[in-house]
């Protein structure tokens, strides 16, 4: 069987997990925009990351028979710093017409603070002003449910975003059907043991129904 990974972070892979994944099957991968593991210190930074995601890591895919697309913004983890989040913002549209770019991503929320969310907006407008596809984050370690209801408010309330071209991704048991209620494409995030686990999935079946599913 050959298969797209719609969500992976392929900068941080070995030499080993590209040929694992091609002998898996898979034919194509969608890198979103994320953290590095550090906060990084200026939007040089962020430039040079932007050229590794679209100019060197598809000719290190292709190496393989994948072909590399991606999502570009300044993630969630990273959005506290407004200034800074406006100087990577102002980056990015020149890059919008690379032909391996699909759009704006992953934004969203960390913590659900103000600043998250005024980072957010403005990438929002940077969206909308420029007709392009978005890939959202929801938050992991803090208020999930308030975060995504946060994330589908800002984008119902914002009428150029056409919501069949949104992926609110990250989804749990718990928000599913806010993301799916409010016309989005929704992701699972899914581990064995500690999200959409068995137990949790027997308690919500039959709830919603989900369109893409993000392994």
């Amino acid at each position: 069987m050959k298969y797209i990974d719609p969500h992976i972070h392929c900068v941080s892979r070995t030499t080993d997990d590209y040929i694992y994944m091609a002998r898996a099957g898979v034919v194509a991968v969608s890198e979103p925009a994320f953290w590095a593991g550090f906060d990084r210190s200026s939007a040089a930074s962020f430039y040079d990351y932007f050229r590794h995601l679209t100019d060197v890591e598809p000719k290190r895919a292709a190496k393989y028979g994948i072909e590399h697309f991606s999502w570009l913004c300044i993630n969630a983890k990273e959005a506290e710093n407004v200034q800074l989040s406006k100087e990577v913002i102002a980056l990015i549209p020149p890059m919008l017409s690379h032909p391996r770019v699909l759009g704006i991503g992953e934004i969203g929320l960390n913590k659900n603070t103000r600043n998250e969310i005024t980072t957010f907006e403005l990438q929002v407008d940077l969206a909308a002003r420029y007709d392009q596809m978005i890939l959202i984050h929801t938050p992991h370690l803090e208020d999930k449910h308030k975060g995504t209801d946060i994330i589908c408010s800002i984008l119902k309330n914002d009428r150029r975003i056409r919501p069949e071209r949104v992926l609110i991704d990250h989804c749990e048991e718990h928000t599913l059907r806010k993301a799916r209620e409010c016309g989005f494409w929704a992701g699972l995030t899914i581990y064995p043991v500690t999200k959409v686990t068995p137990p949790a999935g027997c308690r919500h079946h039959g709830n919603v129904r989900n369109r893409h599913v993000d392994g």
